[in-house]
């Protein structure tokens, strides 16, 4: 019965989605008290259903229900418990039951707490989001049910991909999704400002804290994803350039440029048209990844493998959603008025130039995303990779550091560079002195050089903006914005160096021999059969040093899953402050030698230190944003009890 009442509490939600979509467009077209008190109830409601949609599900995986056909395809009895909850989303019907169920349960946030929108434009925003929903659910109800059952039940289900076996699984999928549905209410709330014409300041305000919590959730994920691809897979890398790791960067991307446009209109009332744009854009890469990632077109250690019919159908939201949402702007962009007026020497104006360069590496990533989607249509395969990425992104990417650097000291609306020409000599003394000791002592290439370069001088000037302040009296959202720059700093800084400072080893390996990779003399003890819950695997024992330290083990593995059966290599990492030490065991050959590959990362762990850096950076951020706005309500309360207590005293005299 848990099956049948997550399948009825989400058609249940389906319709009552549909019902606040035509209570929210009747009420724009003519004003009905009475419809439009239906619309926030509806809303609410339809989260509370959704959510336990999604609840039923999971207790479905938890159960280990093998007469659910989504259970038996992902999932054993004995799996450990925390794959089995993973089970719930790693796999695409619960994703997208799980996307739903967030996404509805954030329309009745919405519902319930904004207060600072005109009524209108919250009841459009409402029929928005609920225009979004209504395509999901219709997706999950029509092409896939995750609820559907099996008759008879097979004895035994098939397991979850040995790769999505990691407690990675448990984290890294829903912080993006997360950040996917934040997206959708940035939409949603554009699309309602562009409905009722009031792109106000207020406006930007009620969906600010939304872009900044799906921007942060977005980060976490990208790091924790890369983190678990570099380890899992066993190549070394940290970053591939995958079409499925792209897509979760390009909705990053535009979230990155919407989140200082929206703090822009907020502030200081301008770049309206920027953020209503980017907030369809942002969207509109959200939905791009989600096709790609379940249409089948792709092939991806990350890509779930779903029949044509499924990404035919999501590419047909897309359409409708997109097309929808820029034929709105283009009949209601001229009613969108500039805003006030800045000079191209200030904050926003420095602003202004990290979104052209932001935008300007998504178009560079979706472009070299796309490109082999197309050619292989027309039976030409080929391959874009780094050494299209990076060079044509870091054309864009460097000259954005040095604003990224300068423009935080800059003040609004109108400054000048002499003003702040000490701190810009001193930042580029500091590029220069970097770039010529790295020069002067090793040779790498150009791109990692710059990189090390800037990222020191940004490190520096994320800082310089507290010169001068009282940091007691400082806002969070300054030092959220100071600790998300320093972030941006350190992981430049861990992505140089490693692609810089690399050193890479493959061996064949007896038993007792040494090798040496860098500072790291390594020596193969033995290799021995262990075994897991679900797996078995050959151990290799590895023995190192930092240059003639206390030796330290670590313990590679090439695992056996049986179900389903699929071998995989198991990395074993050793951390020090200044890097990793990265091992794979491979395939034993002739003569009992055993394949090892052994890379020295120098820095490597900053790129993740820096990714949480960036993300706390936005939590400070955002806690800012909402108890600054917490403490403005309390004191609009307080002086509107004053002013009633005030005229009740002058009406009883």
């Amino acid at each position: 019965m848990i099956a049948e009442f997550g399948l009825a509490a989400l058609w249940l939600a389906a319709a009552l989605a549909a019902m606040q979509l035509v209570a929210g467009a009747l009420v724009l077209r003519r004003d009905e008290p009475t419809l439009a008190a239906l619309v926030r109830p509806a809303a609410v409601v339809q989260g509370l259903l959704a959510a336990l949609s999604f609840g039923a599900l999971f207790l479905l995986f938890v159960q280990t229900d093998l007469s659910v056909r989504l259970v038996a395809e992902n999932s054993h009895t004995a799996k450990p418990m925390i794959f089995k909850i993973a089970g719930a989303w790693s796999n695409h019907e619960g994703s997208m039951l799980l996307w739903v169920a967030v996404m509805a349960l954030a329309g009745a946030l919405i519902a319930l707490i904004e207060h600072r929108l005109p009524e209108r434009t919250l009841l459009a925003t409402l029929a928005a989001q609920a225009f979004v929903s209504l395509g999901f659910y219709a997706f999950l109800l029509v092409s896939s049910n995750p609820f559907e059952r099996l008759s008879p039940a097979p004895p035994e289900g098939n397991g979850l991909n040995p790769l999505l076996q990691d407690v990675a699984a448990a984290y890294h999928p829903t912080t993006l999704y997360f950040g996917y549905v934040g997206l959708s209410v940035a939409f949603s709330f554009a699309v309602g400002a562009l409905l009722t014409r009031q792109v106000t300041p207020d406006f930007a305000r009620a969906m600010r804290p939304w872009v900044l919590g799906a921007w942060i959730f977005l980060t976490l994920g990208i790091t924790a994803g890369s983190y678990w691809a570099y380890y899992e897979l066993g190549w070394g890398g940290w970053w591939f350039w995958d079409p499925v790791e792209n897509a979760s960067l390009m909705p990053w991307l535009a979230a990155t440029a919407l989140l200082h446009s929206a703090s822009v209109l907020a502030a200081r009332d301008a770049l309206r048209a920027w953020t209503i744009m980017l907030g369809v854009v942002a969207f509109s890469m959200s939905m791009i990844g989600t096709f790609l990632v379940r249409s089948g077109i792709l092939t991806s250690v990350h890509a779930f493998a779903v029949d044509p019919e499924r990404g035919s159908f999501i590419l047909a939201l897309l359409t409708l959603y997109i097309g929808s949402a820029l034929t709105l702007f283009a009949l209601r962009a001229g009613t969108v008025a500039e805003g006030e007026r800045f000079s191209v020497t200030s904050r926003e104006g420095a602003l202004v130039v990290n979104n052209v360069a932001l935008s300007a590496i998504l178009a560079i990533v979706l472009v070299g995303t796309l490109y082999p989607l197309l050619t292989e249509a027309f039976g030409i395969k080929v391959s874009v990779g780094p050494p299209y990425f990076n060079p044509v992104s870091a054309l864009f990417f460097l000259p954005m550091l040095v604003v990224l650097a300068i423009g935080p000291m800059l003040r609004w609306r109108r400054d000048s560079l002499g003003r702040v020409q000490n701190e810009a000599v001193l930042l580029g003394v500091i590029a220069l002195l970097v770039l010529a000791g790295v020069w002067f002592n090793t040779s790498i290439g150009l791109l990692p050089l710059l990189g090390l370069a800037l990222s020191v001088a940004v490190a520096v000037g994320s800082v310089l903006p507290l010169k001068g302040r009282s940091l007691r009296r400082l806002p969070l959202a300054v030092w959220g914005m100071v600790v998300a720059h320093f972030g941006i700093a350190v992981a430049m800084f861990g992505m140089s160096a490693d692609s810089a400072f690399t050193k890479e080893k493959l061996v064949a390996a007896t038993p007792g021999e040494t090798v040496e990779v860098g500072p790291w003399k390594v020596t193969l003890e033995t290799v021995e059969p262990v075994a897991g819950p679900n797996w078995t695997a050959l151990e290799g024992v590895l023995v190192a040093s930092y240059k003639g330290g206390k030796p330290k083990q670590i313990a590679p593995q090439s695992r056996e899953f049986w179900s389903p059966v699929q071998k995989t290599s198991e990395s074993a990492l050793l951390t020090r402050w200044n890097g990793q030490l990265y091992a794979v065991l491979g395939e034993e050959i002739d003569g009992g030698r055993w394949q090892i590959r052994l890379w020295w990362k120098p820095f490597v762990t900053w790129i993740w230190y820096g990714g949480l850096l960036i993300g706390f950076g936005g939590f400070l951020a955002l806690l800012g944003r909402v108890l600054g706005d917490l403490k403005r309500r309390n004191l609009q309360a307080r002086i509107a009890r004053r002013r009633r207590t005030a005229a009740d005293e002058e009406q009883a005299a």
